[in-house]
């Protein structure tokens, strides 16, 4: 009888707390609506979204961050600052006002900025064509049986890859069997000083790109102040 007694009581406690603690939770995820823009298929980094690439949809309000996108007005006419794919809500970091392809990028050349192309001399030398516009890597030189990456090269930024036949990563598009034509050259934006450098390991040396960061614009920034830093406390590449 006692025992009867005490599953009683403690049935009694767990609908309570079921009824007061899960209950409202339950409820307020089923009743919490919103509208929100998503992709209805992938856009490329560098890509324009137009009207004909999202959707609208009603989703559970529940767990959603602030800031999600609910509004095509803040998202038509936006550049992909990464890729975007389907099922996924989207937020203005992941926008651009501009695009990030080298002729926008040529655009905004002002002298202390230049574009320099260097050569992947085999498939590994220039990271398997994975390279995207954007990317931050560090050039690895290797000449006389010694590897280095030049404090000079540490961070620098990539413009485009191109092909053989001058299509820019961003622009291809796959052959009939799904495969693209590979990169044979890497166009970075650096300053002067880094444009000698390359200019003279392109004839003397071997080429190596390694992968630093891919993401936000403001991320990669971060890692272009850095470089930016080393030259004004006056680094060398032998340092």
């Amino acid at each position: 009888m006692k025992n009867r007694t005490i599953i009683g009581i403690i049935c009694v406690i767990l609908a309570v707390t079921v009824m007061f603690g899960v209950s409202p939770i339950v409820n307020k995820m089923a009743s919490g609506k919103m509208q929100v823009i998503q992709v209805t298929k992938k856009i490329e980094q560098g890509q324009v979204i137009t009207a004909e690439d999202i959707t609208k949809l009603e989703i559970c309000s529940y767990g959603v961050k602030d800031g999600v996108i609910k509004d095509e007005k803040q998202i038509v006419g936006k550049f992909a600052a990464s890729a975007i794919v389907p099922n996924i809500n989207i937020y203005p970091v992941m926008l651009s006002d501009t695009a990030d392809s080298a002729n926008d990028i040529f655009k905004t050349l002002n002298g202390t900025q230049q574009a320099i192309s260097v050569t992947i001399s085999s498939f590994a030398n220039g990271l398997s064509g994975k390279l995207q516009n954007g990317d931050i890597i560090s050039v690895i030189t290797v000449s006389n049986n010694e590897s280095i990456i030049p404090a000079e090269l540490t961070y620098v930024k990539v413009i485009t890859s191109t092909t053989s036949k001058g299509t820019d990563s961003d622009k291809l598009t796959p052959k009939e069997d799904g495969t693209y034509d590979l990169p044979t050259t890497i166009t970075l934006l650096v300053n002067p000083t880094q444009a000698k450098l390359l200019a003279l390991y392109e004839q003397n040396a071997k080429i190596h790109i390694t992968l630093v960061y891919r993401g936000s614009a403001e991320n990669s920034d971060k890692f272009l102040q850095s470089q930016n830093k080393m030259f004004a406390n006056g680094v060398k590449a032998d340092e």
